[in-house]
């Protein structure tokens, strides 16, 4: 599942081409990728027509895009698989008047296979001036929904790509993320320290803090020298906040470099992937040296997903 440095890769991507543009026609392929939206796919295009976009924003995983009336928000949810693709005119695209390098992502180039942009698509979105937003989803765990706003519990923003205290109800219950300003670090690390559960469920927990997955945990649990099933309430504080330093840090640097792809259902907006899987130190490296004492790296099973950990570094 794309993670927070994903998601904003495609934000970013996403935001020159949608900003100030007015929607003129939504089709639906596939009911499914909007089984969220209850009233159905004609009053999604009823609806979406005739809008005017003001930003495209994130929280987490969670992405939306802002119309300037400002009633409700277009809810995007990559899922396990999906992607937003973008074709546009030569003379409007973004990516063409950026000088030597430029690309949509906002981010460092990335390389990759790009995947097929027709057989899954489930929604296109088209422009006003003749852009097209793909909605490609192969596995269909991911949609798109419209979700009324409402003010953020503590009045700041409500995430990357716009200064409202507006976010959508869908999103709300959902923690800031590390590299959100508004975080309040000390709050999460109070929250991780007075719960039993293990630290990795509840870097995964979306509600302590948003953004992170299965990845990014592991790097995470893989820098700071801390086992997966230790309880949150057996780490020190001082140790906490080393662990969600570097998680900031590790994605951070995934951003830098267009996230982590490891096949082709995670791609930027033209179709290119991520590189930062080269740069991981623990996950996906089962059997592997140790970067750090070239112990081997293993593989276990926790929660229904792999967990990689040093078998010296990260003592239970």
């Amino acid at each position: 599942m794309p993670e927070m440095p994903e998601v904003e890769v495609v934000r970013r991507g996403l935001a020159p081409y949608v900003t100030g543009r007015t929607i003129d026609r939504v089709e639906v392929h596939d009911v499914r990728s909007i089984r969220r939206h209850t009233p159905g796919a004609d009053h999604l295009g009823d609806a979406l027509v005739g809008r005017r976009i003001r930003s495209a924003v994130r929280r987490g995983k969670f992405l939306w895009l802002l119309d300037d009336h400002l009633d409700d928000a277009l809810m995007v949810h990559l899922g396990m698989s999906g992607q937003l693709r973008v074709s546009a005119p030569p003379a409007t695209d973004p990516a063409s008047v950026g000088g030597p390098g430029a690309g949509p992502t906002g981010a460092a180039p990335s390389e990759g296979p790009a995947s097929d942009p027709v057989k899954h698509l489930r929604v296109r979105l088209e422009l006003d001036d003749g852009t097209r937003i793909d909605f490609i989803d192969q596995r269909i765990f991911g949609g798109l929904w419209l979700s009324p706003l409402e003010e953020t519990a503590d009045a700041a923003p409500a995430g990357e790509g716009d200064d409202l205290p507006l976010i959508p109800s869908s999103a709300a219950h959902i923690a800031r993320d590390l590299t959100d300003p508004q975080l309040d670090v000390e709050r999460t690390v109070a929250a991780i320290r007075r719960s039993r559960a293990s630290i990795k469920s509840l870097l995964l927990n979306q509600q302590v803090v948003s953004g992170i997955g299965n990845i990014y945990a592991d790097e995470a649990l893989w820098a700071a020298r801390i086992h997966y099933e230790r309880p949150g309430e057996s780490v020190s504080a001082a140790k906490v906040r080393q662990l969600l330093a570097e998680a900031r840090a590790v994605m951070e640097r995934a951003l830098e470099v267009g996230g982590t792809s490891f096949d082709a259902l995670y791609v930027n907006v033209d179709g290119r992937s991520g590189y930062f899987a080269r740069s991981l130190n623990a996950y996906g490296r089962e059997g592997e040296p140790c970067p750090r004492c070239r112990a081997p790296i293993r593989r276990h099973v926790f929660q229904n997903r792999s967990s990689y950990v040093c078998t010296r570094c990260q003592r239970r």
